[in-house]
């Protein structure tokens, strides 16, 4: 890059995390989109523009309001404190239903992971990428209290959070910040859950999903799509993406069972 260009991305960038919206975004991802957007010849005011709304599409969208996370914390070391696994449940899905993508899932928890565990053997480390509110579900899972949980996001403070959380939970577990799409970890487990990732890392550039499943040094996978839009909407969300599962350039990747449910659809595969 030129001194201009380099310019105008640290220019891109501030203007971008002087928003309260994206302030905690991993700097990494907004040097990625924002890159991308000078390229395009844009100006610099509309290259902050349109890296908001690709921002927005990733994550954006799918949190409501203000967060909470010093409040949400103190609920889950209270349930935890009381040593009632219902109520450490009930604190979770509380917490949960405060994000769009685990929101969508609550009705389904118990049998989307019984489901899905039944295709998989004994499973000793997780890495779950784009984690967002999910591993307060670890509860839901059939996980042994020695199993390593890793999760990652590009939100800084619900990094902090979820590391935080997870300190709370039957697992041994982190939380770490990453752009998946520039430096997706690769750490070897057992299990990696990439849960309705793949379409939103896509909004950036379309070879992020393949790009991310190759690099992952897992095992086994469990790759999910979301079958409606934020608002509610169906739009052959399941023949798109079942489209785009089976059109994956991954050739190592054996699928072991497909498993759909009211809002979701999921396959499980097994990495050569």
């Amino acid at each position: 890059m030129s001194d201009t260009d380099e310019a105008n991305l640290r220019a891109l960038i501030e203007a971008v995390k002087e928003s309260p919206k994206y302030h905690e975004v991993h700097t990494d991802l907004i040097a990625n989109i924002g890159k991308r957007e000078l390229t395009k010849g844009r100006r610099l005011k509309e290259a902050v523009k349109a890296t908001k709304n690709k921002l927005h599409q990733i994550g954006g969208a799918y949190l409501d309001g203000k967060v909470h996370y010093k409040d949400w914390l103190g609920e889950l070391i209270q349930a935890r404190d009381q040593s009632d696994p219902l109520e450490m449940r009930r604190t979770c899905e509380s917490i949960m239903d405060q994000h769009a993508s685990t929101r969508e899932r609550l009705p389904i928890l118990e049998s989307f992971y019984k489901s899905i565990f039944s295709h998989l053997p004994n499973i000793s480390s997780v890495l779950d990428v784009a984690c967002g509110f999910n591993p307060l579900a670890i509860p839901w899972m059939p996980l042994n209290p020695d199993t390593h949980y890793t999760a990652c996001d590009v939100y800084i403070d619900m990094v902090k959070f979820v590391h935080q959380a997870l300190m709370l939970m039957p697992v041994q577990g982190e939380a770490i910040a990453c752009d998946l799409i520039s430096t997706p970890p690769r750490k070897a487990v057992d299990l990696a859950l990439i849960l309705k990732a793949l379409p939103t890392l896509e909004q950036v550039d379309k070879s992020a999903g393949e790009n991310l499943l190759r690099s992952l040094n897992a095992k086994y996978l469990v790759i999910s799509y979301p079958l409606q839009s934020l608002g509610k909407r169906e739009k052959g969300m399941r023949i798109t993406y079942e489209a785009h599962y089976q059109n994956l350039g991954v050739d190592s990747m054996e699928t072991l069972g497909r498993l759909e449910f009211e809002n979701e659809l999921v396959f499980v595969a097994r990495k050569g």
